[in-house]
């Protein structure tokens, strides 16, 4: 008898599973099936960008931020680490994709964000925060191009430069030589943007 009884519970219990716990893996294996797909289209994008140019890599940009975006909806609540990493790489995403406004503002509130949590990953902030430094420089130049007047441009630029100066104070005091050597590129890219004359500037292609 208990072994009929124990026989006739499976069935509820694989469905009771299935509806419960299993919901969940089968949403991360969806989820994982998606990043492993965006993770793809990035690759293509820089490869062909390598090759052709920006423009000719839109296409899979395009891609990758569908599959982030898709992946960031799946994802349960809980899982924060997961969520911010999907979020800054989306914003990467659509820097390249005439979302630069909207990749600018999510990365401004993730940096507030990172900040306020002593359990930040500190790696994952610094990315982030060089990720919105970058976006604040794309933004100036697209302002300048459009004749926007310095008191809108140069706070930006101001915050891009500050930015890039703590990053590349804390990576010369590392051991890593390609960061450090990344990080006084992008201050120097950024003190040259705000001291550049607009006729400079519009002889030079978009970065």
């Amino acid at each position: 008898r208990s072994l009929i009884a124990l026989w006739l519970t499976l069935p509820v219990a694989a469905y009771a599973y299935h509806m419960g716990p299993g919901q969940e893996h089968m949403r991360l294996d969806e989820v994982a099936a998606l990043i492993e797909s965006a993770d793809f289209h990035v690759a293509e994008a820089e490869r062909i960008a390598a090759i052709d140019g920006d423009e000719a890599a839109v296409e899979e940009w395009t891609s990758a931020e569908a599959d982030y975006a898709e992946a960031l909806d799946l994802m349960p609540a809980e899982r924060v680490p997961e969520i911010r990493r999907l979020k800054l790489e989306r914003a990467k995403a659509q820097m390249f994709i005439s979302k630069l406004p909207i990749a600018n503002g999510t990365l401004a509130g993730m940096v507030t964000e990172l900040q306020d949590d002593p359990a930040a990953d500190p790696e994952l902030l610094a990315d982030v925060q060089r990720t919105f430094a970058t976006s604040q420089y794309y933004m100036t130049w697209l302002q300048r191009l459009e004749g926007a007047p310095r008191e809108e441009w140069e706070p930006r630029i101001d915050s891009a430069r500050q930015t890039f100066k703590l990053l590349a104070s804390r990576a010369e005091a590392g051991t890593d030589q390609r960061k450090t050597k990344e990080a006084r590129e992008d201050l120097e890219s950024a003190i040259r943007l705000a001291r550049m004359e607009l006729s400079e500037l519009q002889g030079l292609p978009l970065p």
